[in-house]
C-alpha cells in the first residue's frame, strides 16, 4: 500500500514526497497540472529554505541576496537587516518546482496527472483519486479543495480586509543584493533579484486594482522599472486562509493548505519545507497526531511576527512609522529578519 498519497505537486507537496522517500516511505504525488507549475509569489528563498533544500539534495540556481531592506515608497528612507547565516536565493518559481520534481523523480516518486476529488477514510487507510494509501497529505494550496471538502476551512474573525498578491518580472539588472520591501500607505512592493538581468516585483495589497495602478503608488520604483516589463502579471489570493486543524484522521495538511497568514515576512517556503519534514517524521514514527503540535511549534514565530506586522500595517497612525522605526532600531530589525531567516 502507498504510504503517502500527496495532493499537490508544488513545493510543499514535492518536499513532502522527497522527505518521505528519504525516510523509506512510498510516496505518490497527484497533480493535475504539468511541470513546471508557476504561481504568483515573491520568489525569494530565505536562508533557512536554501539550507533545507540542499539537505534534501535539491539544488536550484538563482541570484543570492544578503538580507532585507525596508524602503519608504515616497521618501526613499530605508532600513537594512543582513542575514547572519548565509545568503537567501532569488529564484524563479518554475525553476524551484522543476528542481524539486527532478529530485523526487530520481528518488522514485511517482507523479500522476489527475485530480484528487472526494476523500474517503477507512480503518487504516484513505482513498482518493482512485488510489488507496495509509495517509493523504493535502498540499493543494491556499484554497485547498481537500481542506474545503472536509469542512476544515476557517474564516478569519477579526474583520481585517482580505489581501492579494500580484507579481511581474522585469528584464533589468538588480540594483541591490538585498530584497527590497517598498512601503506605501496601502500596499507593499517586494523587489527580488532573480538573475543578473532579471528581477521580480510582487505587490501585496487589500485593494483590488490593476498591477500598474498599484505600482504607481511607488513613484520612485515605478520610474525605475518603466519600459523593462517582461511577461504577464500573475495574481493570488485572498492570502489569509484558516485551517481548523493540521491532522484530520488520516489526512494531514502542509504548506499553504495548512493555513496561511500573509506573505509579508517571506517565510512561507521555509515553513512549507520544514513542516514537510516534521510531517514525515511523525508518520514514520507512527505518531501522525503529533504533527499538529509540531506544526504549531515551528510556525509560531512566523504566525506571531506576521500577524503583529499586519496589525500595525492596518493602523493608520502606526503604518507610516514602520520604516522609520526599523531605521531607528537597526538591531531590533536585524534580529527580526534573522529570526525569520
Amino acid at each position: 500500500m502507498i504510504d503517502l498519497l500527496i495532493a499537490g505537486g508544488g513545493p510543499a507537496g514535492l518536499a513532502t514526497a522527497i522527505h518521505g522517500a528519504l525516510a523509506g516511505l512510498e510516496a505518490v504525488v497527484v497533480e493535475p497540472r504539468p511541470t513546471p507549475i508557476d504561481k504568483a509569489c515573491g520568489e525569494g528563498l530565505m536562508p533557512g529554505a536554501v539550507r533545507r533544500l540542499h539537505g534534501l539534495g535539491v539544488h536550484v540556481g538563482g541570484q543570492p541576496f544578503r538580507g532585507i531592506r525596508y524602503v519608504d515608497g515616497l521618501t526613499g528612507r530605508s532600513a537594512e537587516g543582513l542575514f547572519r547565516s548565509g545568503p537567501g536565493l532569488g529564484t524563479r518559481r518554475t525553476a524551484l518546482q522543476s528542481a524539486l520534481a527532478e529530485r523526487a523523480a530520481a528518488l522514485g516518486v511517482s507523479v500522476l496527472q489527475r485530480r484528487v476529488g472526494e476523500v474517503h477514510q477507512g480503518d487504516g487507510h484513505v482513498t482518493a483519486a482512485g488510489l488507496t494509501a495509509r495517509y493523504l497529505v493535502a498540499a493543494d494550496g491556499l484554497h485547498s479543495p481537500v481542506r474545503r471538502g472536509l469542512g476544515l476551512s476557517a474564516r478569519p474573525a477579526d474583520g481585517r480586509p482580505a489581501r492579494y498578491g500580484l507579481r511581474r518580472h522585469y528584464r533589468t539588472a538588480p540594483w541591490s543584493d538585498l530584497v527590497e520591501v517598498h512601503w506605501s500607505a496601502r500596499c507593499e512592493a517586494y523587489v527580488t533579484p532573480l538573475a543578473p538581468d532579471r528581477i521580480g516585483v510582487a505587490v501585496l495589497t487589500a485593494d483590488q486594482a490593476p498591477f500598474a495602478e498599484q505600482l504607481a503608488r511607488f513613484p520612485r520604483l515605478a520610474s525605475r522599472l518603466a519600459g523593462h516589463e517582461d511577461g504577464p502579471v500573475r495574481g493570488a489570493g485572498p492570502l489569509r486562509q484558516g485551517a481548523r486543524v493540521r491532522v484530520a484522521g488520516r489526512v494531514l495538511f502542509v504548506g499553504d493548505a495548512a493555513g496561511y497568514v500573509d506573505a509579508l515576512t517571506g517565510e512561507g517556503l521555509t515553513l512549507a519545507v520544514t513542516a514537510a519534514g516534521e510531517l514525515v517524521r511523525c508518520v514514520a514514527a507512527g505518531r501522525p497526531q503529533a504533527y499538529e503540535r509540531a506544526w504549531r511549534d515551528l510556525s509560531r514565530s512566523y504566525r506571531t511576527l506576521t500577524s503583529s506586522l499586519l496589525w500595525a500595517r492596518h493602523r493608520p497612525r502606526l503604518a507610516p512609522r514602520i520604516v522609520p522605526l526599523a531605521a531607528r532600531l537597526p538591531r531590533v530589525f536585524t534580529g527580526a529578519v534573522n529570526l525569520l531567516a
